[in-house]
């Protein structure tokens, strides 16, 4: 069905704010663009470096954490992945010698990833790819002005939906 005012009427509360032709085109640009930037970015990094964007997504923030350590439940909670797609996305990475999973050195009860010297010289190898490729698809063609928007925006929407926000159940 259509998130744009149906020709008949459906089954929904009289209260639904359906999408004018203007926010319909935005929103199916925005879902096809985001799927074909995804898509490439990771094609581009599966190629050259054998290192899907999820993974490569987990080497940064494991470079910017201090001691180049997190735990798994942070970590998962920084990328938006459920903990289990995790666990399965670092043991990947940990059989490749990327990062290694210990108990948390503070409490011993949970399990903290760390970067490896080799998954920080496949970080520092990959990089450059990655970021060409988001200017490239990205950045370059929108130009500053829209490419702020787009932070703007999307910092709303995640400020809105992090858990614990008290518009994170928005309906």
């Amino acid at each position: 069905m259509s998130i744009s005012s149906p020709s008949r009427t459906p089954a929904e509360p009289p209260d639904v704010a359906w999408l004018d032709p203007q926010e319909q085109r935005a929103w199916r640009a925005y879902l096809v663009g985001t799927t074909l930037l995804m898509e490439r970015l990771d094609r581009e990094l599966g190629e050259t470096f054998d290192l899907s964007l999820s993974e490569y997504e987990i080497l940064v923030r494991l470079s910017e954490a201090p001691e180049n350590r997190m735990r798994m439940a942070v970590l998962a909670s920084s990328l938006s992945h459920s903990r289990s797609r995790l666990t399965h996305t670092v043991k990947r990475m940990e059989l490749r010698g990327l990062v290694v999973r210990s108990s948390c050195s503070d409490d011993g009860r949970g399990v903290e990833a760390t970067l490896t010297e080799e998954g920080g010289s496949l970080l520092a190898a990959a990089a450059p790819l990655h970021v060409r490729g988001v200017r490239r698809l990205l950045v370059d063609l929108v130009g500053p002005a829209d490419f702020a928007a787009v932070g703007r925006a999307f910092e709303q929407v995640s400020d809105a939906l992090v858990a614990g926000h008290p518009d994170a159940d928005i309906r």
